[in-house]
């Protein structure tokens, strides 16, 4: 690790200026409107496709520059360049982090590890649309001759939040007469759910796991594989070895690099897909991981798809930084984190499509920088990471709204709307989606500059319960809006919280592309698996309460 020095963040000028600032820090948005009537004209940015208006953060000319110089005293600039290129940031694993290779056009060049990266991807990435088109246009078959009308998606994190999330996003794109079903957990539930009323004559299986040894994978692709071979054996159609092996051969597909694993699980090796080690789960959805939302909206859907990423990242590594979405977004998110107190950190998308995306961005954020210890060994002292979370507007305003206005904790909010509905409906007269969008504004005037108690008496309110109906604003808030939800414009929304997220960690001098934190409970549960299965010296080696746990399990499972 001595190879990628760590500057402390704590011990820079710009760190000990913002701690300065945030001590005397007083607030006041609608004071600071007041006074400068170009306050939204000043602090809105464009960037690609996406239009974000910054100004009402708790933010002012004096904090942006302690904050671009934070940025500059802790190298996110050197560091991001790095990662363009092709270095190995990613420290404990010693690799490129290199998920921006995969939107990158083909006539770009990349070497990496001796390899021209960009080759490899479209290698792989023409490879995907092929096969794509062959399903979409009915040419490729089940066993029976019937086109695939469903294709199940097994995978779990990064193989399962993208591809499921990309997915409901793009509906409106989605070919007629497919469907994408997920499964990730295991849970029974889950793939019996999923299964109980397909087709398996037209049911297509994308296993995605890197090493094809993910343990919820591939349990959960053994399930499915024992339903689909056990509902086409009930039918007559599978009677031996050689028509299992072509059943599966036509039904099930693998997203794996482990072709000698991908084969011993039955799946031909022609039917896999391979991405690289440069390629982390939670990054890889605009890969070959992304098989399954390549099928549903076409390859030209994907191909703008992967235009959107592209345009962020080209706006990531060339926008001065008074100008970058991700430097601001991210560098904001530093300041509510380590100087004003904020602990989490709220996305509200005012679309329905994007339901999905907070908890997408919850494992890219969270897996990425949930850390504590800095690249370099050494433990952090600060803050690190923030707890993201949301749901859609406006069902979000009837649930968790009421904490975000008047209660004691700040959750700087992203707000996400879209000028044109995918569905332009009317109640009556009157436009659905303009009453949508006048929520969405509605809510960040109210977080901006609430109400004071002298605006609720003037509504003839008892005074005694003027002060419950107060609402002190100064809650921050980013709006992010763009012309339409499309590929294109999702791809742009998904690298702009993934240049966000590397911004904060180069400035906490973490790793933010390891995921070691995962490892200890996946190892624990293997360990455990034989107490749960009756094996009673695996028991007594288990500790009290986990013990106590098996034993009440044992008892009352029927």
């Amino acid at each position: 690790m001595t190879d990628n020095p760590v500057v402390d963040p704590t011990m820079t000028p710009a760190w000990e200026a913002l701690d300065g600032r945030a001590d005397a820090f007083d607030p006041d948005l609608r004071a600071w409107f007041g006074a400068d009537p170009n306050r939204a004209t000043r602090w809105t940015i464009d960037g690609a496709d996406l239009h974000v208006d910054f100004s009402k953060n708790l933010i002012d000319e004096g904090v942006l520059a302690d904050l671009l110089a934070l940025a500059e005293q802790t190298g996110v600039y050197d560091l991001r360049d790095r990662m363009f290129a092709g270095e190995h940031i990613n420290v404990t694993e010693d690799r490129a982090v290199l998920h921006t290779a995969l939107r990158r056009p083909a006539t770009d060049e990349l070497t990496v590890d001796g390899q021209d990266a960009i080759a490899d991807v479209h290698e792989v990435l023409n490879k995907v649309y092929d096969f794509a088109e062959r399903v979409r246009s009915g040419e490729w078959t089940g066993i029976t001759g019937k086109p695939v009308e469903t294709v199940v998606n097994v995978g779990i994190g990064g193989s399962d939040l993208g591809p499921v999330m990309a997915y409901e996003a793009l509906k409106p794109f989605v070919q007629d007469g497919l469907e994408c079903r997920f499964i990730s957990n295991i849970d029974p539930t889950d793939a019996g759910e999923t299964t109980k009323d397909l087709d398996p004559e037209t049911t297509l299986v994308i296993v995605a796991s890197k090493t094809f040894t993910t343990l919820e994978t591939i349990t959960n692709a053994k399930v499915v594989r024992d339903w689909f071979l056990g509902a086409l054996r009930d039918r007559g159609i599978v009677t031996d070895e050689a028509t299992e092996k072509g059943a599966i051969a036509k039904h099930f597909v693998a997203v794996s690099t482990a072709l000698d694993k991908v084969a011993e699980f039955g799946i031909d090796p022609n039917n896999a897909f391979g991405f690289w080690s440069w390629v982390g789960g939670r990054y890889s959805v605009d890969s070959a991981v992304g098989t399954s939302l390549a099928i549903a909206i076409g390859p030209d859907g994907f191909a703008e798809f992967l235009e959107g990423f592209n345009a962020m990242d080209v706006h990531f590594a060339t926008a001065k930084p008074e100008e970058n979405l991700p430097i601001l977004m991210g560098m904001l998110n530093v300041w509510y984190s380590n100087f004003l107190g904020a602990d989490t950190h709220a996305v509200l998308p005012y679309s329905q499509y994007l339901h999905r995306f907070p908890a997408y961005l919850q494992q890219l954020t969270m897996e990425s920088n949930g850390k504590s210890v800095r690249r370099d060994g050494a433990p952090v002292t600060y803050e690190t990471g923030e707890v993201f979370w949301g749901e859609p507007g406006t069902n979000g305003q009837h649930a968790f709204y009421q904490l975000i206005h008047q209660g004691t904790r700040m959750v700087p909010a992203d707000f996400i709307a879209f000028a044109n509905p995918a569905w332009p409906l009317k109640d009556g007269e009157a436009d659905m989606h303009e009453l949508f969008l006048s929520n969405f504004l509605a809510q960040t005037k109210a977080l901006a500059f609430g109400k004071t108690s002298d605006e609720v008496r003037a509504e003839g309110t008892p005074e005694a319960i003027v002060s419950a109906r107060v609402f002190t604003g100064n809650r921050p808030t980013t709006s992010i809006m763009a012309p339409a939800l499309t590929p294109r414009v999702l791809g742009e929304l998904i690298a702009l919280y993934e240049h966000i997220t590397f911004v904060q960690g180069a400035v906490w001098g973490i790793d933010s592309f390891d995921q070691w934190g995962v490892e200890l409970g996946k190892v624990l549960a293997k360990q455990i698996l034989p107490a749960i299965e009756g094996d009673s010296a695996a028991l007594d080696a288990q500790d009290a309460s986990t013990k106590a746990l098996i034993e009440y399990y044992r008892a009352n499972r029927k």
